[in-house]
């Protein structure tokens, strides 16, 4: 929020508690834009126990707390959306956390790195019964979300929508292998339509927008990062 309305520059090097960039990656690696306290939960909030929120993708956990929010920022609350007919659309691309625990053999591992799983997540804790959908197009995952939101409002599919957007970087290995084949500037800039572009900057985000005209007013709530 102070990066959108004052203006700055999110991207640093990458923070010691995140992951370190291993050894032989190139310089690339080092650089990215990282949602802060991405690690921490209020998972007695939502119902959640300790235990099934350890083996939960952070950005399962990010997505319940930013949808929740914008809906609460439209005076909606968890009694009132129980069975409301609230469609939610997600975009979201990044699988990291469910290759970082391949080996997990906690009963909650199914559903903690699934991206079908984590939009449904948010329909269940909420209880709204519209439709679904989690959608993986890449960097533009978040839009085509959006997308399908307003156009199932506008054809009266649901009577309202949350779509959210998620990205978070928790594989060191996939961050070196983009800087390696060359893809990350080698500064953590991006320098577009510039002679001097060598690469783009990684970074992360959540944010959610409530729609429809069951809320009392359409609002936004900025991305963390």
């Amino acid at each position: 929020l102070r990066v959108l309305t004052a203006g700055g520059d999110a991207v640093r090097h990458v923070p010691a508690q995140r992951w370190f960039a291993p050894d032989a990656a190139p310089p690339a690696a080092a650089h990215g834009a990282f949602v802060p306290g991405a690690q921490l939960f209020d998972g007695a909030f939502f119902g959640v126990s300790a235990a099934e929120a350890s083996a939960m993708d952070p950005q399962q956990r990010l997505l319940l707390e930013t949808g929740y929010a914008a809906l609460h920022a439209v005076r909606e609350r968890r009694e009132t959306l129980d069975g409301a007919d609230v469609g939610v659309f997600l975009g979201i691309m990044n699988a990291d956390f469910a290759a970082l625990r391949a080996d997990d053999e906690s009963v909650y591992a199914a559903t903690g790195g699934t991206i079908s799983i984590a939009a449904g997540r948010m329909s269940y804790a909420l209880g709204t019964q519209g439709p679904c959908a989690s959608y993986d197009t890449a960097c533009s995952s978040a839009l085509v979300a959006l997308h399908a939101a307003s156009s199932a409002v506008a054809a009266a599919s649901c009577e309202a929508a949350l779509t959210l957007g998620v990205s978070l970087m928790l594989a060191p290995r996939t961050h070196a292998r983009y800087a390696t084949a060359g893809m990350l500037a080698a500064d953590g800039r991006c320098k577009t339509f510039d002679a001097a572009a060598n690469g783009y900057a990684r970074g992360e985000g959540v944010g959610a927008i409530a729609l429809g005209e069951r809320l009392a007013a359409e609002r936004c709530v900025a991305p963390r990062g």
